[in-house]
């Protein structure tokens, strides 16, 4: 989850980088050790690897899964995920699915939120009062969803327990991921999965949600391990949409305001600076041959920050950070970005796509106390694809919402809307009028 909540650790100031040997990999569990080891050949959606685990969830049953995806550019990929589902036996593709995207953990491998303990549980948030972890893991109203008759996947996306980097908030490849888990569970005959799908997700989520909402393409490929899902509905809770950052014109000049814009705008302390070269990263790992963090960041700060994210997850990554750099965190960026062209046009081409109409009706939630991913962006997402003929409609969430309690007061707004787009029951006109307030 992008977020610029701000940490303050009195003891950072003034203190020296301290120098350590990178990992290579860290210390995963051996269903993910395996994982790692294999090769990304197979179907999109294709089950390579599962375990059946423990889930809370009354009259539900759950696995571990890793499966085939592709990113932006094509290029197989191997992620991992959970699967509940009711158990007892379903007419054959009776059963829905929802397909969740996961807010930010980090880009390690073992980031992924399928890692935790007992991943199988309703949605925890760490920063929340009831949150129980260090990151964010479990599937958003899943009593319900079971309750329902639902089969719920969600996604670690490639890069987090899977092998390979993580493409952190390339709204594409996390679209993709997403698209895909919705196949692996409708493979898996134990669902009893049907093709009707709807795709929700919060923050770094709501990117890979509207992500995928565009890629029609994708979607009706054949020959996958599913074919023909039927998407219905697309949910996005603060939603990240850096195409605002587009230049009028993507010439060098062009091209280094909206790197240097988007770089200032989003280090205004270091746990923002955390997310923003997160998102660098992620957005080298998709373009390796055409990008290097070394254009963005001084030749420390890219060993620094290359370092931390192979091996820390968003919070851990974040102190390390603070600790080591205090306030002179800036420094870690160059004065002027290099091949400003190339990055502002990766940017460009992984980020949420608005000049494609989604496949199906969208529905933005939002907080009006949502500093981290301010509503400006879901109103340029929506204003740009409603002009295209799409269907988007938003809901300012009642009370002061922020980025984190936009989930948990989302419930009663997407739960109907969910319901009534399984059951064939058309959207209204979400691009009529001003935004709903719930």
């Amino acid at each position: 989850m992008l977020t610029k909540f701000r940490w303050c650790v009195a003891l950072a100031a003034g203190v020296g980088l301290v120098p350590s040997r990178a990992l290579a990999e860290p210390a995963v569990a051996p269903f993910y050790q395996a994982v790692m080891r294999m090769k990304p050949e197979g179907r999109l959606g294709q089950v390579i690897k599962k375990e059946k685990i423990e889930t809370p969830i009354e009259g539900a049953q759950a696995w571990r899964i890793a499966y085939i995806s592709s990113d932006l550019n094509d290029k197989r990929t191997i992620s991992t995920g959970i699967v509940v589902a009711p158990k007892g036996n379903a007419s054959a593709g009776s059963r829905p699915i929802i397909s969740w995207s996961h807010g930010t953990t980090g880009n390690s491998q073992n980031c992924g939120p399928s890692q935790v303990e007992n991943p199988a549980r309703p949605l925890n948030q760490y920063l929340l009062v009831n949150g129980d972890s260090w990151s964010d893991y479990g599937l958003p109203s899943l009593e319900q969803f079971i309750k329902d008759g639902y089969v719920v996947v969600g996604t670690d996306y490639q890069g987090l327990g899977g092998g390979g980097r993580h493409q952190y908030a390339v709204a594409k490849t996390n679209g993709r991921d997403a698209i895909n888990a919705a196949r692996a569970a409708g493979s898996m005959r134990e669902t009893g999965a049907g093709k009707k799908t709807v795709l929700i997700g919060w923050s770094q989520g709501a990117g890979s949600t509207v992500g995928a909402s565009s890629q029609a393409g994708y979607i009706a490929q054949k020959g996958t391990a599913f074919d023909g899902i039927d998407i219905v509905g697309f949910v996005a809770m603060s939603v990240p949409d850096l195409a605002m950052y587009r230049p009028k014109t993507l010439d060098q000049d062009g091209a280094e305001e909206m790197i240097s814009d988007f770089a200032t705008a989003w280090s205004v302390d270091s746990f923002a600076f955390a997310h923003m070269s997160m998102n660098m990263w992620g957005t080298q790992a998709a373009f390796p041959d055409k990008l290097k963090l070394s254009d963005i960041f001084t030749e420390e700060g890219a060993k620094v920050l290359d370092e931390i994210y192979l091996n820390k997850c968003v919070h851990v990554s974040t102190d390390t950070i603070n600790f080591n750099y205090g306030a002179s965190y800036k420094t870690l960026l160059r004065d002027e970005p290099q091949n400003a062209v190339a990055w502002a046009q990766a940017i460009i081409d992984g980020s949420v796509d608005n000049n494609s109409k989604p496949v199906a009706p969208v529905l933005i939630l939002y907080g009006n106390k949502d500093t981290t991913l301010p509503p400006v962006m879901g109103d340029y997402y929506r204003e740009q694809v409603c002009a295209l003929g799409g269907n988007v409609a938003r809901v300012q969430l009642p009370g002061d919402q922020n980025h984190f309690t936009t989930p948990p007061a989302s419930v009663p707004f997407y739960l109907p809307w969910i319901k009534d787009r399984l059951a064939g029951k058309p959207a209204g006109d979400g691009c009529a009028g001003e935004d709903v307030t719930g």
